[in-house]
């Protein structure tokens, strides 16, 4: 009882919170919230964080997908730990998996600032960053000590490693940078996504072409088989590809036998939203995220598991802030979710309400 009465007063907490650091840039919110969080842990607080947040498991119910066992289907997706920064204090939260990433081999600052808005009607979010991170080997560092940490305590968290390409690598040799962070990080985590949906690279999109897709996921697929451990390997495609498009990476993925998928990325689309086209036009490009994306998911996600039949799992990503949202993404036939921009706007407990729905 003391434990929900403290969720109740956190998720309270957070909307007076959330109203105040709204205020303020994203991006720096981003990181004086997490900060603060890693903070807190810390100085001895994470257990009293984690019974608040984490939520229990069902021991009627498993979530294997791939091979691996997730303690629930509730991951966080990449884009929000890019550095590998900020796990046990995800950890603490009740998240099933955090992928991590977008990282790519070299570090790079990204796009210029500012660089992500709130859409506070929309529920959504416009990224532009641009793939900045500190570069794959100072993040294979975190991640080789993240799993020497818990060699001495039990930890089910799974980490995916979501991988991209330098602005500066021109598309054909793309593939030298997937093979480059494939390698780097394999020992560290638990699955990979081959990001290749990213609006805000120069012409990542294109990648998503099925011969330019065959090259890369071949090369990698060749890398792992070669491994004493193969690592299973997602594809993350845009909500944006015709029918026709969706069609090929389906044959493609089913012909080189990938390990599952992730629909969908963010969009390009600024279609119903409430936010005036002029103030749209002052924002400027970028990846649309949040509410307005869940229809469009949904029904990517729909279609890729009926054209699928069960032989390739999909994660479901898009708009997802509630339980009966992550249901319907179960429903269309997803085994897991990822939640990003619903975890701004939700607070720490989109875990822990999402899995008690479930």
């Amino acid at each position: 009882m003391a434990v929900k009465s403290s969720v109740i007063f956190a998720a309270g907490m957070y909307k007076i919170l959330r109203s105040i650091l709204f205020w303020f840039s994203p991006e720096q919110v981003h990181y004086f919230s997490m900060n603060g969080l890693k903070l807190l842990c810390s100085i001895g607080l994470r257990r009293l964080i984690a019974a608040c947040f984490t939520p229990k498991k069902n021991p009627g119910k498993e979530w294997i997908v791939a091979g691996l066992r997730f303690t629930n289907p509730v991951g966080l997706g990449a884009g929000f730990d890019k550095n590998a920064l900020y796990l046990r204090e995800l950890e603490a939260l009740g998240f099933g998996f955090v992928e991590i990433g977008t990282v790519t081999p070299l570090a790079q600052p990204g796009n210029e600032k500012p660089r992500v808005f709130r859409l506070i009607e929309d529920k959504a979010l416009i990224n532009r960053m641009g793939f900045n991170n500190d570069g794959v080997q100072a993040v294979a560092e975190r991640l080789k000590k993240w799993r020497s940490s818990t060699a001495n305590r039990p930890s089910s968290l799974i980490i995916g490693g979501n991988i991209g390409k330098n602005k500066v690598t021109p598309n054909e040799e793309a593939w030298k940078d997937y093979e480059i962070c494939f390698k780097e990080l394999h020992p560290y985590v638990d699955y990979f996504v081959v990001n290749v949906s990213s609006p805000n690279t120069p012409g990542l999109r294109e990648l998503q072409e099925k011969e330019s897709l065959r090259k890369i996921l071949q090369h990698l697929q060749m890398i792992n088989n070669g491994k004493a451990i193969a690592k299973p390997i997602f594809l993350k495609i845009a909500p944006d590809l015709s029918q026709e498009q969706i069609d090929d990476v389906i044959d493609l993925v089913l012909e080189i036998k990938l390990d599952g998928l992730v629909a969908t990325n963010t969009t390009i689309s600024r279609e119903q939203l409430a936010m005036s086209p002029e103030q749209l036009q002052k924002i400027g490009p970028g990846g649309l995220s949040g509410a307005p994306l869940k229809q469009r998911s949904t029904e990517v996600v729909k279609y890729l598991c009926e054209r699928l039949k069960g032989e390739i799992p999909v994660m479901a990503s898009g708009g997802i802030f509630t339980g009966e949202d992550a249901n319907e993404k179960l429903a269309a036939g997803a085994a897991l979710v990822q939640v990003w921009t619903g975890f701004i706007y939700e607070g720490p407990a989109i875990v822990k309400n999402i899995c008690k729905s479930l």
